[in-house]
C-alpha cells in the first residue's frame, strides 16, 4: 500500500502553473480515504456564481474548473496556476500554506478538517467554538457552485457543492 506520508507535499510553482493542469500528486496512492471524508474526488467546474444571493453571469469564475484528489486525510486541490495540498487534520501546519489564485502573490494559511461529511477549511486556523471562515467575507469566492465534470453526477446535479457550505448535497465543502 502506497499511503499520503510517502507522497512529497506539492506547493504551487514559483508564477504558478499555466496550461494544461499539472499531472496528479496523489495517483500513485492507495491508502484510503479517511473514513470522516466526503468523497469529493475528480474534476469540478463552476455552474452558478452569486453574491447576495443574486447570479453573476460576468464574473471570472464562472470558468473555474479545479481537480479534486484525496488518499487517507490528505487533499489535493489544482485550480487556477496553484496546487493546495493540505491534510485534514484541523492544523494549520498541515494545511494549505501557499499562495492564493488568481494573482499568486498572496500567502495563504489554511486548516482542514472531517466535519459531518464535509471538509471544512478554516483561513488561519481552527478556533474553538467558531465555524469555518466564511470566504466572502475573506473575498477569496463569492458564492460558487460546482459539479462534476465526468460520470452520471454530471448531468444530474447531485453532487453539486457550494463554496458556502451547508450540509448535504450543497454543502460537501465549507468555508
Amino acid at each position: 500500500m502506497v499511503k499520503a506520508d510517502e507522497i512529497p507535499v506539492a506547493k504551487t510553482p514559483p508564477g504558478g502553473w499555466r496550461g494544461d493542469m499539472p499531472p496528479p500528486v496523489l495517483a500513485g496512492c492507495t491508502e484510503p480515504l479517511h473514513p470522516d471524508a466526503p468523497d469529493l474526488r475528480g474534476l469540478w467546474q463552476a455552474v452558478r456564481v452569486e453574491r447576495d444571493g443574486q447570479v453573476l453571469t460576468d464574473h471570472r469564475l464562472n470558468d473555474h474548473v479545479e481537480r479534486v484528489e484525496q488518499c487517507g486525510n490528505r487533499i489535493v486541490v489544482t485550480s487556477e496556476g496553484v496546487i493546495h495540498d493540505m491534510r485534514a487534520d484541523g492544523t494549520l501546519e498541515n494545511g494549505v500554506n501557499d499562495v492564493a489564485g488568481p494573482d499568486l502573490t498572496q500567502p495563504i494559511r489554511v486548516a482542514a478538517a472531517f466535519n459531518e461529511g464535509r471538509l471544512d477549511l478554516h483561513p488561519f486556523g481552527v478556533q474553538a467554538g467558531k465555524p469555518p471562515g466564511n470566504a466572502r467575507d475573506r473575498g477569496w469566492h463569492d458564492g460558487l457552485a460546482l459539479r462534476p465534470v465526468q460520470g452520471d453526477d454530471a448531468t444530474s446535479g447531485q453532487r453539486v457543492r457550494s463554496h458556502r457550505g451547508g450540509k448535504g448535497k450543497a454543502g460537501l465543502w465549507k468555508y
